[in-house]
């Protein structure tokens, strides 16, 4: 394997291992969002029931 060859396949799998990286931490936000929306839901449905 000549060195333009070793480094190209370096830098095809530092380019996979970022956007897995990426594509973890998107989905990681969706549910943290998801979460947030759940929980003021929650919220405003025990502030609704207190009033009542």
């Amino acid at each position: 394997m000549t060195g333009t060859n070793l480094t190209r396949m370096t830098i095809v799998l530092a380019a996979l291992l970022a956007l897995s990286a990426c594509g973890n931490t998107i989905r990681g936000m969706g549910r943290d969002t998801a979460n947030a929306v759940d929980a003021t839901q929650a919220a405003g449905q025990d502030i609704d029931n207190a009033a009542n």
